[in-house]
């Protein structure tokens, strides 16, 4: 019986690890006299209130700041990823990364050229933040570079870098930081600022011409670069290492990334689309019961989350690709009645459906073998228990949340195994 309820203890309220030891059996009575147990903090939303006041420690042991806090507190609130860690708050050299792959570079890029002692912060922002989130972001790094002039004389700098953006607006994230700029511009000026661009993606011509503009209504210097500059190039400029680097164009047009000039890139002909499409499929390997292909040309998908701008990009990605169709049959959105929502496929306007749940999308679309699922990470498990029970369809879960209790994770991968030869592969993004 005891060993029964400890079980359940342990599962309900989402212990990782629970260890009593030793304890002590007397009068048909159990005595614990040590226990250490971990809780799986990303399932606070489920069961914190059975945990009662519990303070989960930051990592490695430190406090977190007052401004680590406001960002994790905004990035709670929001689709997007916000993130930062202030590693050094009397450093020289603060970044605002976009992604967390380039923000893992960017960070490695200093700390290989012999400035790690000084680099401040480490964080990112992506998944498509709005306007006023990367205001708010951007305003929050700001405060804590223009706290106080760096202690050897010298200036500070702001590396504002990045990739090539998926489906994250330049210009629409830009407008947010461009803000930020123009209310630090005299606090900027007092630590010496100065300022590196270096991004890509839709819209980035739109976001650079903003840039360059606003440099030359701030009294700190602001130097922008395009796609066309290796994206780690700025941090030998900002470090004062004398590497040449040509600055962006003012009319550049070298990437056509901009979601607007995509309509513009026509396909070939009909005779190289045929030729493309007839090319011999090549299966892609899997560990998975399935047998088969998991993915050929014609594979299509479902968005659950109303991703507008991500459909976009993958709509606009099939077309430059030469696919005949779409790889997007529709949308879920269980917040609203059945309607439709108006993309482009290169220049012409198309309606892809939307549905109020997953059921009925896949009953409606029996070719499709795919789910990108966009819900949080408190709906991630539910919405796709559900996608699951049309495991003998859909062979692809792609689940986009971070932050999934270990537990949920478990329990979705146990169910995929209850499926037997029609085993779904669900990929996961991250679990914090």
């Amino acid at each position: 019986v005891f060993l029964k309820l400890i079980f359940n203890v342990y599962y309900e309220l989402h212990f990782t690890y629970l260890e009593i030891n030793p304890f002590v059996v007397k009068d048909n009575k159990v005595h614990l006299l040590d226990l250490a147990a971990k809780l799986d903090e990303t399932a606070r939303f489920e069961v914190g209130t059975r945990w009662g006041d519990i303070d989960f420690p930051a990592p490695f042991g430190r406090m977190l700041t007052t401004e680590e806090v406001s960002i994790a507190d905004l990035d709670a609130k929001t689709g997007a990823s916000l993130k930062l860690v202030v590693l050094n708050k009397h450093g020289r050299i603060w970044t605002m990364v976009a992604g967390g792959g380039a923000s893992v570079v960017y960070a490695d890029t200093i700390c290989d050229l012999g400035f790690a002692s000084e680099l401040a912060n480490y964080g990112e922002y992506s998944g498509a933040p709005s306007t006023q989130q990367t205001y708010q972001y951007a305003k929050t790094i700001l405060s804590l570079m223009c706290a106080e002039p760096h202690s050897s004389g010298k200036g500070k700098v702001l590396i504002v870098g990045g990739g090539i953006a998926n489906f994250t607006n330049v210009a629409e994230t830009f407008k947010g930081l461009v803000m930020a700029l123009r209310e630090f511009d005299t606090r900027l000026k007092r630590v010496n600022g100065k300022i590196y661009v270096r991004r890509g993606g839709p819209n980035y011509q739109e976001g650079l011409r903003i840039m360059r503009e606003l440099n030359a209504e701030l009294s700190v210097p602001i130097e922008v670069y395009g796609p066309e500059t290796h994206m780690t190039a700025i941090v030998s400029l900002a470090l004062d290492l004398n590497q040449n680097v040509a600055p962006c164009p003012p009319d550049d047009d070298a990437f056509p990334c901009s979601l607007l000039s995509l309509g513009d890139v026509k396909p070939q002909n009909s005779h190289e689309r045929k030729s493309l499409n007839n090319q011999e499929k090549e299966p892609i390997s899997s560990n998975s019961a399935y047998s088969g292909e998991l993915f050929t040309r014609d594979t299509t998908c479902l968005v659950y989350g109303m991703q507008t701008r991500a459909v976009q990009g993958m709509l606009d990605f099939d077309y430059m690709c030469l696919r005949e169709k779409p790889s997007v049959a529709g949308m879920v959105y269980p917040f609203g009645g059945f309607h439709t929502q108006k993309f482009y496929w290169g220049t012409k306007e198309i309606l892809l459906p939307v549905y109020p749940s997953a059921s009925y999308a896949i009953e409606k679309h029996p070719s499709v073998t795919c789910v990108i699922n966009f819900s949080s990470f408190r709906s991630a498990y539910d919405s796709t228990s559900e996608i699951m029970k049309y495991s003998n369809q859909i062979k692809v879960i792609s689940i986009i949340a971070e932050g999934i209790p270990e537990k949920r994770t478990k329990e979705l991968n146990r169910q995929a195994r209850m499926a037997g030869a029609r085993l779904p592969i669900i990929i996961i993004k991250k679990m914090n």
